[in-house]
């Protein structure tokens, strides 16, 4: 499998996850700032949060664990919770501002 095509089976795995305060994919909110496929199909993410106390961060990090590694073609996943730059607003999609009523 390429990595420009497991890439994007990340992606549409990611979309399946949501921050269970928000009716919107943490994909769409912004909340993944980097997706890197390596040569031999090791995966590094780094994920933030809307808040750095989010009480929902154990899920939300374990459920993106647990889609990107049952992934076929993904041979280690390495994810990363960052908070540099934090999260804003403007970090989300134009459906999800449309979504949340902010645009």
């Amino acid at each position: 499998m390429e990595k420009f095509e497991l890439e994007q089976k990340i992606v549409e795995m990611i979309k399946t996850v949501y921050d269970p305060e928000i009716p919107v994919n943490i994909y769409d909110l912004g909340l993944i700032y980097r997706i890197e496929v390596k040569e031999d199909n090791a995966v590094e993410v780094d994920m933030t949060l809307t808040a750095p106390n989010c009480p929902a961060a154990d899920f939300m990090m374990e459920d993106v664990r647990q889609k990107i590694e049952t992934l076929e073609g993904v041979s280690k996943l390495t994810l990363n919770l960052v908070f540099e730059p934090e999260w804003s607003q403007e970090l989300m999609t134009e459906e999800a501002k449309l979504e949340l009523g902010l645009l």
